[in-house]
């Protein structure tokens, strides 16, 4: 099981809110009302935790260790929410999210396969931890920074415990796990091809809820990431490029080949596909022979 490292791993440097936060270095001078705005945004999108923990037991049935470190993930992340919403509480409580705001965003999302949703949950990781470091960069208030500089490291510990349990269940599925990695890598390193930030937050999760199964289309202002990535936090092709070789990096890691482009992954991904349907052939039964019918 991984659950327990990775229990005492994370718990180790889990950070305190009220004593690892520099709260008494607040500076409402470099506090902009648009860069509070998007506090609350962010604040709202970390709560949809609970849905996606949600979707996680209930895909995840057969499988303990991966729902029990569901625990830790959870608390983490609904510790992102709660540590925003405290910073608005104590600055700009008039910006405080409502019970009801945060309530919208959970939602059930539809089942999805097991190893393409954990995948893309890694990926995940990864862009939030670069989208947080982008903003301690653009926010001048000394206190949000440092939230924002402390979340994302959160999530690249996150990132890390997701790749755990790739590594786990290649070993278990084989081929399987790495089409479904592969594919949904492909689809997240392609995202300057795509008119949409690619994020679990920002993907179609219900289709009876179509067009809002969203999490951002369930904000108080649906439109704000896309402004927040391009005009306010200016998250360029330097950036979406670091997030790419990442995601790359990793999936070379544990492929154990090299992928120096989203190109060679696809091709790859290709592979495995030949490679299982090859083996569902394999295993198809002969039909009877004449001899065995009499």
């Amino acid at each position: 099981m991984l659950y327990p490292e990775l229990f005492k791993q994370m718990e180790s440097v889990r950070w305190n809110m009220d004593t690892d936060i520099p709260w008494d270095q607040f500076d409402a001078s470099q506090l902009t009302d648009e860069q509070a705005q998007t506090i609350k945004m962010n604040a709202i999108t970390e709560w949809a935790a609970l849905p996606a923990t949600e979707m996680f037991l209930r895909d995840n049935r057969d499988d303990s260790d991966f729902s029990a470190f569901m625990s830790v993930w959870f608390f983490e992340e609904q510790k992102h929410s709660l540590v925003m919403m405290e910073y608005l509480r104590r600055f700009r409580p008039d910006l405080l999210p409502t019970e009801e705001e945060l309530h919208e965003v959970r939602f059930e999302f539809d089942p999805a396969p097991a190893l393409e949703t954990l995948m893309l949950h890694f990926c995940g990781e990864i862009r939030l931890h670069h989208w947080y470091r982008r903003a301690a960069e653009w926010h001048t208030e000394p206190v949000i920074k440092a939230i924002y500089d402390t979340l994302a490291r959160d999530e690249a510990r996150h990132g890390g415990a997701y790749l755990r349990y790739m590594k786990r269940a290649m070993t278990k599925f084989g081929d399987e796990a790495r089409a479904a990695f592969a594919k949904v890598g492909v689809l997240m390193a392609s995202a300057r091809r795509t008119a949409q930030a690619l994020h679990p937050t920002n993907l179609h999760v219900n289709e009876a809820l179509f067009p809002r199964d969203t999490v951002q289309s369930r904000l108080p202002n649906p439109e704000w990431l896309e402004k927040w990535l391009d005009t306010q936090i200016q998250f360029d092709a330097v950036w979406e490029n670091k997030v790419v070789e990442r995601i790359l990096h990793n999936l070379s890691s544990l492929m154990g080949q090299s992928f120096a482009s989203v190109q060679e992954l696809n091709r790859f991904r290709k592979q495995m596909l030949k490679s299982i349907e090859a083996g569902m052939e394999g295993s198809t039964p002969a039909a009877p022979t004449a001899t065995a019918q009499a």
